[in-house]
C-alpha cells in the first residue's frame, strides 16, 4: 500500500463513484435510502461525465486502488447536454424511466432532472462554459484533498484551451461555499437560480 495520491479517473473506479456520489448527495450527506436506487444520484451527477468526458475525471487513491473522491466535468457545457440527451438518456433508460409528470415522489423529481439536461444551460453561465462536480467520503474531508482534486481539474481546463468554469452548490451547504470562496470562486448572478448557488472563476491556477 502507498500514500493516498490524485489520479486520472479509471473504470474500474464506477463502482466507487456511485458509492461516493450517494454518500454525499443529500447537501454533503448520505442520501443511501432516500431513493429507490441508490445508483440514481450517480446516474444524473457523476457517471455522465465520467462515461462522457473521462479526460476531466480525476479521483483520490487510499493507496491501494479505491477511489475515495473524485472531481469530474465538462470542458464545454453545451456540448455534454448535447451529449447527454443524444447518449447518455438512452444508455441509462433501463435504470432510469420516465417519470410522472407532474412529478409525485422524490424520484420523480430525480427522473425530472434527468430527462431535461437543458436546465443546465443557463444563459448568465455561457461566460463560464466548463463545470464540475467534487465529492469526497467525510473520511477524507478536511485534509486538501479537495484542493488537490481541484488543482488537477482546472490544470487541465486551462490545458484544452477553456479560460472559465463555473459550479452550482445548495445554497444551504455554508462549509462548501466557504470551500470554494478559498480557491477564489466567485457568486454569479443567475435570475432563477432557485436553491442553487451558482459560483465561478478563471482557469488560472490555484492559489
Amino acid at each position: 500500500m502507498t500514500a493516498p495520491f490524485v489520479r486520472p479517473y479509471r473504470p474500474a473506479d464506477l463502482a466507487a463513484v456511485y458509492d461516493i456520489c450517494v454518500r454525499t448527495a443529500d447537501a454533503g450527506g448520505d442520501a443511501r435510502g432516500h431513493y429507490a436506487s441508490d445508483l440514481l444520484m450517480g446516474d444524473i451527477f457523476a457517471v455522465p461525465y465520467v462515461t462522457l468526458e473521462p479526460e476531466h475525471a480525476h479521483v483520490v487513491d487510499d493507496g491501494a486502488g479505491q477511489a475515495v473522491g473524485y472531481v469530474l466535468g465538462t470542458a464545454d457545457t453545451a456540448a455534454f447536454v448535447r451529449r447527454y440527451r443524444e447518449e447518455w438518456i438512452p444508455m441509462s433508460a433501463a435504470r432510469c424511466p420516465l417519470p410522472a409528470d407532474p412529478p409525485v415522489t422524490a424520484d420523480d423529481l430525480m427522473l425530472t432532472l434527468h430527462h431535461r439536461p437543458e436546465r443546465m444551460l443557463l444563459p448568465e453561465l455561457a461566460g463560464h462554459p466548463a463545470h464540475l462536480h467534487i465529492d469526497l467520503l467525510p473520511g477524507w474531508q478536511g485534509k486538501g484533498w479537495g484542493r488537490r482534486l481541484m488543482s488537477s481539474f482546472v490544470d487541465g481546463l486551462r490545458a484544452a484551451g477553456v479560460a472559465r468554469l463555473h459550479l452550482g452548490m445548495v445554497s444551504t451547504n455554508v462549509s462548501a461555499r466557504a470551500f470554494y470562496d478559498r480557491l477564489g470562486f466567485a457568486e454569479l448572478a443567475v435570475a432563477v437560480a432557485g436553491p442553487v448557488t451558482y459560483l465561478g472563476r478563471d482557469t488560472s491556477p490555484l492559489g
